[in-house]
């Protein structure tokens, strides 16, 4: 939950029920959203039992359950989807206003954390921090490096603010920035492998091999960009071994469980004597850029990215 909701305490009336309380609507809302009585405490640092009693008076006001609870699953009912529909967009006009005249009247301050996937984007949010810190050095920014599977969890639960990864990442309540750079697009096998003897190899050569496959859990976006299921001709592709981190692919590829698409960076940054990397000849760039809630666009967030974004120009 953003910060300035512990500043804004705004009432909503609801015909029949009185004024709802700013605690009402952030425990509403944020349980709407986690689907979890668990982590909606943890969020707004209150008791599990604190969030189940606020939920239940709402309820009893309102006169209709708002979610579905079973021993196993938190669902909103129909009134509750309506209600968050109606209600979501309203508090985040609201809060972001409030987050604009404070950030007007304070200037770019406070903290912004951002996190960063690989140690090229890493070298290049360092640069936009340093970049960041010398136009605003009255708000410190706190680095922090994140595995793919966990950028967009970091996100969500509110761990970062901002985070530096690959592209592209369609996912429902994630903002994307311009993208910052661009990568020749390769392809890793391991060195006993035909292929690595070849200058390029074309998409339509993962018709002939078996493609490692990145976490089910990352949105359809990235998973179709790097593991697609066919080729652009429509051949299929088969799919190999799963892994979670970056090393376990190259671990895998080197063991000829499979091959994987990378940013041409890789070879830099991640030389093994077991693989091998060749280039596409007619397969789109790599592309990485900025990726943040979108309902906390913050000023902070705006001037970082206005920050990167002069490192590349």
């Amino acid at each position: 939950m953003r910060t300035c909701a512990t500043i804004v305490k705004p009432r909503l009336t609801v015909e029949g029920a009185g004024m709802l309380e700013r605690h009402e609507l952030e425990a509403f809302l944020t349980l709407a959203e986690e689907l979890h009585f668990g982590r909606t405490a943890e969020r707004l640092h209150v008791s599990t039992a604190r969030v189940s009693q606020t939920i239940a008076k709402l309820e009893r006001r309102i006169g209709v359950p708002l979610f579905h609870r079973t021993s196993r699953r938190v669902e909103l009912s129909l009134v509750g989807r309506q209600l968050q529909k109606e209600v979501g967009p309203a508090w985040s006009r609201i809060t972001d206003a409030f987050e604009r005249a404070v950030d007007a009247g304070r200037g770019v301050t406070g903290l912004l954390r951002v996190a960063f996937n690989g140690p090229a984007a890493g070298q290049l949010l360092v640069g936009a921090a340093q970049a960041f810190r010398a136009r605003h050095p009255d708000c410190e920014v706190q680095i922090r490096e994140a595995r793919l599977p966990e950028v967009l969890p970091w996100l969500r639960h509110g761990e970062v603010d901002i985070a530096l990864t690959c592209h592209p990442i369609h996912e429902e309540g994630i903002a994307t920035g311009p993208v910052l750079v661009r990568e020749e697009r390769m392809l890793t096998f391991p060195t006993g492998h035909p292929f690595p003897r070849r200058a390029t190899v074309s998409v339509e050569d993962l018709a002939r091999v078996t493609v490692l496959q990145i976490p089910e859990t990352l949105p359809v976006s990235p998973r179709e960009d790097r593991t697609p299921q066919r080729t652009p001709a429509g051949r299929p592709i088969t799919r190999g071994p799963s892994a979670q981190t970056f090393n376990e692919i190259l671990t895998l590829v080197g063991a000829g469980e499979g091959v994987f698409a990378v940013g041409a960076h890789a070879r830099r940054y991640f030389a093994r004597p077991d693989v091998a990397y060749v280039p596409f000849e007619d397969a789109e760039p790599v592309e990485w850029g900025l990726v943040w809630l979108a309902d906390g666009a913050i000023s902070r967030i705006r001037a970082f990215t206005e920050a990167a974004l002069s490192l590349v120009q």
